[in-house]
């Protein structure tokens, strides 16, 4: 794998305000439309290349996914059924969509990249960047996702020194997106996943996203929890954008 990408899958009624709320976030400008229904956006950034794109769905709630890239898709998607993934479509434009053991989507693709994109500066000093994306997953289904993914990235499994609901794959320097896996107090339900931000001022980053149209949810400790105008919950969280490190007191609640 040599490139991640989170995908936001918004509903229909809220593509548009969901598009532009997630363009003023980052910063990125957005791509022309693509697919046969302009249904596809990415937001390209001004420097590095892209890891975070946009799709609308015309049926169903938002969502997001994963596209993973790769330079053998088929052999990738073996490899991934053999760890327990299942397969949803081989499409005929070559990418093939697949659902982790616990159900989560995630697409493998080729469209090869290889730079990170930089923080965003705002209003002086105030640095941001879409950085993680968390794996929300019921209790149950927990053990299994978490060594599911570690072996299909390969990537290095951390487990958190204060909370054992969390534990992190440390994606390599040359990736966008590190992977957060969250174990949720549920006992049933498909693993779903959020966006997560890494920002030098927690407060006043989350100010700027309430005025560009979010709804502020909950602030916990270590993160705040948001929802865009399409609906789609993240998190802002403490941890600083060129380290990607919490600095502030641990979390003290499992949403996040």
């Amino acid at each position: 794998m040599f490139w991640t990408t989170a995908f936001l899958d918004l509903p229909d009624a809220g593509f548009e305000d969901g598009l532009r709320f997630w363009e003023g976030v980052t910063g990125y400008e957005r791509s022309a439309p693509r697919g046969p229904d302009g249904e596809f956006a990415t937001l390209v950034p001004a420097r590095g290349d892209a890891h975070l794109k946009l799709q609308r769905r015309r049926e169903g709630p938002g969502r997001l996914h994963l596209d993973l890239h790769v330079d053998d898709i088929a052999a990738a998607a073996d490899d991934a059924e053999r760890l327990g993934a299942g397969v949803v479509t081989r499409s005929d434009l070559g990418y093939v969509v697949m659902a982790s053991p616990g159900g989560f989507p995630f697409c493998f693709v080729t469209h090869p990249a290889s730079g990170p994109a930089t923080p965003a500066t705002w209003h002086g000093d105030l640095r941001t960047v879409v950085d993680q994306v968390c794996l929300d997953i019921p209790g149950p289904a927990y053990e299994e996702e978490c060594a599911f993914w570690e072996r299909l990235t390969g990537w290095e499994l951390r487990v958190s020194a204060e909370h054992d609901e969390f534990r992190r794959l440390i994606r390599p320097p040359d990736l966008p997106l590190q992977l957060l896996l969250q174990r949720l107090g549920e006992d049933d339900g498909p693993v779903r996943a959020h966006l997560d931000l890494a920002t030098t001022d927690r407060a006043a980053e989350t100010a700027r996203h309430v005025g560009l149209g979010a709804d502020l949810v909950e602030v916990f400790g270590g993160w705040t929890v948001l929802t865009d105008p399409a609906g789609t919950t993240y998190c802002i969280t403490g941890r600083t954008p060129e380290t990607r490190v919490l600095d502030e007191p641990p979390p003290t609640s499992v949403r996040g």
